[in-house]
């Protein structure tokens, strides 16, 4: 069973709708509004929590929460030839290896 409370939920103000609303990465799909910042997680949390209550039921396939998933660390990333050049020099400038070099302009 799926801990709802391990999912990925984030709170921000919508300009347009005038109230906080409430996101949940794994559920991308799903928001919550209220002008209250508390009210929305409380919300949006209850509102993934009746969803995945209701995929259980339906023996659907229910999102792992990202939090719990494991990560190697590793991950291919497809640029052109002119970037992965520029990129080379500016790591051979800093006296880096590349992959040091590109793990830095992530962080």
């Amino acid at each position: 069973m799926v801990n709802y409370e391990h999912y990925t939920y984030k709170i921000t103000w919508s300009s347009e709708d005038q109230e906080f609303v409430g996101l949940c990465a794994e559920f991308p799909s799903l928001s919550y509004l209220d002008e209250n910042r508390n009210a929305t997680l409380e919300g949006i949390t209850n509102l993934v929590k009746d969803i995945v209550t209701d995929m259980e039921n339906n023996n659907e396939e229910i999102p792992e929460p990202i939090a719990e998933k494991s990560y190697s660390g590793k991950f291919q990333v497809r640029i052109t030839p002119e970037l992965h050049r520029k990129l080379a020099i500016e790591a051979a400038e800093e006296k880096v290896s590349l992959n040091r070099y590109v793990n830095y302009k992530l962080g």
